[in-house]
């Protein structure tokens, strides 16, 4: 059976439910979504870019999706290790897909600042919301075309042209249920002219005897000489099943770095779609994976140059181990007016034991003739050589291995902008390496939290 219809059938159960906890604007789009479901045949493992993720298999399970908004109480201290130590962010959370912020959060931006409830933000200011939501994001994506049929919350933030947002943005989102649940949740960041803002993103699952699902779609529209940092953190559990879509749009001279860290999994499928729709734009895209037992990471990336005199540098490196696998899919398209364009890519991954698996597909796709592009991958292991050096000057092998590890990876931490954070992740990558767990009481001022309606802890 097609494991869209339990969704297609839920929504056809419960539409007037569905609506009544969204907002018209999210509402207006459903049934087009549904439409476009209903004439989809998911790709599967093999498939074109889903060459080692089974779509039908990781949507078959019957999860729950809260539709009737019921309140999840979270302890946010419990299973998670946001705290960057010497950097003061405005927090806001996501339980579920119900989105709440701290008493202060709000005071500690500027004027010219909107983060809050898309919900809210739908029902409040419906045409600006109207403007952005669905532009980006593509129902021809079937995973998209699942969130949008039903979504109906998540988070908006909205920077005004010309605003500068010093304090750094932190989103917590946790999953957690008594059965499996599945949240399904919506992103839209509007950045005006000249705005800039920073954004950190922490996934992680509370329930970890639970099957949980993240189903996630973000839009990022960026005008103008805009800068923007977006880095994503996922903790969470074996049996958790990330799907993320991330749409991106660059006007003229926009400034973008995206940086994506897997730490801890179960299954994770993520894309990237980045558009160049003005010239003088830049673009840094970089991930980062480390697998070991049997989780797996599949990294899809499409970088659109629809103008010239653009330059997009994307960086991938995984670390496999265990009977993990690991899988990456980037493809740079450069339109026939795209001239003076600069894009260069890489893929380097470590495979550490003879069961892991490692699948790498950069691609360039090329119509300009004026262009220095480059792309690139690597797959290999330890050099005997380095590790025997190394224990000549009394390291023992594992500490050697690991050090020799948090090397490799250091070069996608580096372009990091907040040198506080910078420091935090490279702390992060550096234990989980070492086979440590995140210290839970690093986050220990996180207070224990209910989402309500008005988004106020």
């Amino acid at each position: 059976m097609n494991p869209l219809k339990q969704y297609l059938d839920l929504y056809e159960a419960n539409a007037e439910l569905v609506n009544a906890g969204g907002a018209p604007v999210l509402n207006a789009l459903r049934d087009s979504a549904a439409e476009a479901l209903r004439n989809t045949v998911l790709p599967c493992k093999g498939s074109e870019n889903y060459e080692h993720t089974d779509l039908p298999a990781l949507l078959a399970p019957d999860y729950g999706v809260n539709l009737g908004r019921k309140q999840l109480g979270i302890n946010a201290a419990d299973s998670f290790s946001c705290r960057v130590p010497n950097m003061s962010t405005a927090l806001f959370f996501l339980s579920g897909d119900s989105f709440a912020a701290t008493p202060n959060s709000r005071n500690q931006l500027p004027d010219g600042v909107t983060v809050c409830s898309l919900r809210h933000a739908a029902l409040t200011e419906p045409e600006l919301v109207a403007s952005h939501y669905g532009r980006l994001a593509s129902i021809d994506n079937p995973l998209t075309a699942l969130n949008t049929m039903l979504v109906q919350d998540g988070l908006f933030v909205h920077v005004r042209a010309g605003v500068r947002v010093e304090k750094p943005l932190q989103l917590v989102s946790i999953l957690q249920g008594t059965i499996p649940m599945m949240a399904v949740r919506r992103i839209l960041l509007v950045l005006e002219d000249g705005a800039q803002a920073c954004l950190l993103c922490c996934d992680h699952t509370q329930s970890a005897d639970m099957r949980c699902m993240n189903l996630q779609t973000v839009e990022i529209c960026c005008g103008q000489g805009a800068r923007f940092d977006m880095y994503e953190l996922e903790e969470s559990t074996r049996l958790t099943t990330r799907l993320s879509q991330v749409y991106l749009d660059m006007a003229a001279g926009a400034n973008v770095l995206l940086d994506g860290i897997t730490l801890y999994n179960g299954t994770t499928r993520n894309e990237v779609h980045a558009v160049f729709n003005g010239e003088e734009a830049e673009l840094q895209l970089l991930g980062m994976g480390i697998e070991d037992a049997d989780r797996r990471l599949d990294n899809y990336t499409l970088i659109r140059h629809e103008k010239g005199h653009c330059q997009s540098r994307e960086l991938f490196k995984y670390v496999v181990d265990g009977e993990s696998t690991g899988a990456f899919t980037g493809r740079i398209y450069v339109a026939p007016d795209a001239q003076k364009t600069e894009a260069y890519q890489s893929n380097r991954n470590l495979v550490a034991s003879p069961e892991a698996r490692m699948f790498s597909k950069p691609q360039l796709e090329i119509y300009a003739d004026d262009v220095k592009c480059s792309h690139g991958t690597a797959i290999g292991q330890l050099d005997p050589a380095q590790i025997f050096y190394m224990r000549t000057r009394g390291l023992d092998e594992a500490t050697a291995k690991t050090l020799l590890r948090q090397a490799f990876m250091a070069d996608v931490i580096e372009p990091v902008r907040l040198p506080q954070l910078r420091d935090r992740l490279r702390h992060l990558v550096d234990m989980r390496l070492a086979g440590n767990a995140a210290d839970a009481a690093s986050c220990a001022s996180c207070a224990s939290i209910s989402c309500e309606e008005n988004g106020e802890i």
